[in-house]
């Protein structure tokens, strides 16, 4: 994961400074660049640090890790906005082979709406409410392809949401604030759901298992590992929320100044 990281960061400075050095006068926005490096110094956390090691030791850890990587990692991902800079910075032979892929059928099925919230929402309570779970702590393969689809799937629903390059389809500020809203109460329901199944530990067999001296029992970390879910899902959606809420208020005011001027225009000739 280290030199996946190294590569994407040298890529996407690569991309900043190529941009910038054939726009005189302009450059690639400071926070975007920002955005990007701290959604990859996230995804080096989750899986190169004390989470990534202890995973499987206790649930709570296993909880934080998937939530860095399917709700905060790919909205920072997304906010640093790849696929533009891409677009903006790379060789005309690269830019058409984005532009058609950003035009294939699987992307606009990935970036539809519905879809992308089905494959968000329905994630964790079809990981953690399935064989799929324990099957995940023992087996490094299907760990690592789980992880992955954590990533894709919180990366699908930031582009609707939060994205300039959401495929084929734009949603609206409204659209985007409502898909975002309906997505809140999800994770309540998820950190309810986990809560209530402490009688019958999720992954019990494996946590179970684990010779510790330390930290609390399964019960009790699976309690903790509930309120993660409930609580950072909570404050995940109502960020992305605000960010969509701060957009359609700039938007507006944008509009409303483009009127203004259009009509002292209209006034001075008349």
């Amino acid at each position: 994961m280290l030199l996946v990281a190294v590569v994407l960061v040298g890529l996407y400075l690569m991309g900043v400074r190529r941009l910038d050095r054939g726009r005189p006068g302009r450059r690639w926005p400071a926070g975007r660049t920002a955005a990007f490096v701290s959604g990859v110094a996230v995804l080096l956390f989750a899986t190169c640090s004390g989470l990534a090691r202890y995973d499987d030791v206790l649930f709570s850890l296993h909880t934080a890790q998937h939530v860095l990587l399917g709700m905060v990692a790919p909205l920072l991902l997304v906010l640093g906005d790849p696929i533009t800079l891409a677009l903006q910075a790379a060789h005309r032979p690269v830019q058409v082979v984005l532009v058609r892929w950003l035009r294939h059928p699987l992307v606009a099925l990935g970036t539809h709406p519905v879809f992308a919230w089905v494959l968000f929402g329905g994630t964790l309570f079809g990981l953690y409410f399935s064989p799929l779970f324990e099957r995940s702590l023992v087996d490094p393969t299907v760990h690592q392809a789980v992880h992955l689809h954590f990533l894709a799937a919180g990366t699908l629903f930031c582009l609707v949401a939060v994205g300039h390059d959401a495929g084929p389809r734009r949603l609206g500020s409204p659209a985007r604030l409502l898909f975002v809203l309906i997505a809140v109460p999800f994770h309540a329901f998820l950190g309810l759901a986990v809560l209530n199944a402490r009688d019958h530990p999720l992954g019990g067999g494996v946590y179970e298992a684990v010779n510790r001296a330390w930290g609390s029992t399964v019960a009790a970390d699976q309690a903790v590992a509930a309120g993660i879910l409930w609580g950072v899902g909570d404050l995940f959606g109502l960020v992305v929320g605000g960010i969509v809420l701060a957009r359609w208020i700039a938007e507006d005011a944008r509009h409303q100044a483009q009127e203004d001027r259009l009509l002292d225009r209209a006034r001075a000739t008349a």
